[in-house]
């Protein structure tokens, strides 16, 4: 009776731990597919923010040069 209760108890165990693995795979690929969209964001409004500002010193310095 010992060896039954024993199996039935880890059974269970096992089923709860591949419940888990399962769920955190799942989680990871989801996290995954949201991060993907997010970063191409991210990247898309550094590149704006970063050509605005080339331009304001561009067009700064040739504002002082037309003035000289």
């Amino acid at each position: 009776m010992n060896g039954v209760m024993f199996n039935a108890v880890l059974k269970n165990a096992c089923s709860e731990m591949g419940g888990m693995m399962s769920a955190m795979d799942s989680s990871s690929r989801n996290a995954g597919k949201m991060l993907d969209p997010l970063t191409l964001t991210y990247k898309s409004t550094r590149q704006v923010s970063i050509t605005t500002e080339l331009i304001e010193i561009i067009s700064g310095a040739s504002a002082l040069e037309a003035a000289e």
